[in-house]
């Protein structure tokens, strides 16, 4: 199999973008005609979801059609809207006897400070993005839900970097997949899991260059919250946050395990963003099972933190800057 480093190199997925690049707001659609299994892991204390309560275990739904991932806080849940009729009109969804409902679970992030706060993603852009859905790897950075994501806020947008969306896949156990997209929106900074040096974050206030991004030039948001000046600024520091995403295999899940899965691909925030789980964030990870392979789930929740951190760093390294914002690709 030729792996792209995708989440659709997992198989039976479709992945769309649609974006309003002077409103710097999207959204992302990742399509499950055929239905997966799905689990959810809600870790931040400021969620913005839709259809998350169904997704546990003792529900009963088992099967989703689509996950949406948007900008637009709470206003971008109007996208989910759009895919539930384009699913419709492609006859998809539960059929409950009298007609058939599209299960369209999703979430947020809050990207209203960087562009356009009257423009949102709403049904029309939710419904082009399913129109945009394709097998092939996703664009990656200022794309979809992406377009105006950014991280390292504790000095405000100012001193803010750009990031976007990021997607990545790693084959184990003789033919399972793991595929992970993450839309990364963080408060804190984000670190390279292996040498744990910063790659994107606030800027340094005293050192801060449009065009820098060494080591010196990041102020190191946990340094800062262990400062005075932090613990001082805190409670003002910006609410605009969060790391949302989808991690998938082709590994046969139950719900249960879908949602033990997510639960652990959600570990890999801690790997490539700190702080994580903060309550100014509402990170959210949905897990989806879409083949029949079999395979041990301690193996599998081994390498989803470790799939899901090379996604929230690829949504980095790609993205590209917007809004006066500098991006890792500056160095």
């Amino acid at each position: 199999m030729n792996i792209q480093n995708s989440i659709t190199d997992v198989g039976n997925l479709l992945v769309g973008h649609a974006q309003n690049l002077e409103a710097l707001t999207g959204c992302t659609v990742i399509l499950s005609p055929q239905g997966a299994t799905a689990g959810v892991s809600q870790r931040g204390g400021a969620p913005g979801t839709r259809e998350t309560d169904l997704l546990r275990p003792m529900h009963m739904i088992e099967k989703v059609h689509a996950i949406v991932l948007a900008g637009g806080s709470a206003y971008g849940l109007d996208a989910a809207g759009g895919v539930m009729r384009w699913l419709e009109n492609k006859k998809i969804g539960f059929n409950t006897g009298l007609t058939l409902v599209p299960i369209v679970p999703a979430a947020i992030i809050y990207d209203l400070g960087i562009g356009n706060p009257k423009i949102r993603p709403d049904a029309e852009m939710g419904y082009e993005a399913c129109e945009n859905a394709k097998k092939t790897k996703p664009e990656e950075g200022n794309f979809g839900a992406g377009t105006g994501a950014s991280v390292g806020k504790i000095f405000g947008m100012s001193h803010a970097m750009k990031s976007g969306i990021g997607t990545s896949s790693r084959q184990i156990g003789g033919g399972a997949i793991l595929g992970a997209i993450a839309v990364v929106n963080a408060f804190g900074d984000i670190v390279d899991s292996q040498s744990r040096k910063i790659i994107a974050g606030a800027r340094n206030i005293k050192k801060s260059k449009a065009d820098s991004t060494s080591q010196d030039s990041f102020a190191d948001t946990l340094k800062v919250m262990n400062s005075l000046i932090g613990r001082g600024i805190l409670s003002i520091a910006g609410k605009q946050n969060t790391v949302i995403g989808v991690i998938a295999t082709n590994v046969k899940l139950t719900k249960e395990e879908a949602n033990k899965f997510a639960e652990s691909a959600s570990d890999g925030i801690t790997l490539a963003v700190q702080p994580a789980f903060t309550m100014l964030d509402g990170d959210t990870v949905f897990a989806l099972s879409t083949g029949n392979r079999k395979l041990d789930l301690n193996i599998l929740c081994a390498f989803a933190p470790l799939v899901f951190a090379d996604a929230i760093r690829n949504a980095v390294l790609a993205a590209k800057p917007a809004a006066g914002l500098p991006s890792a690709k500056n160095k």
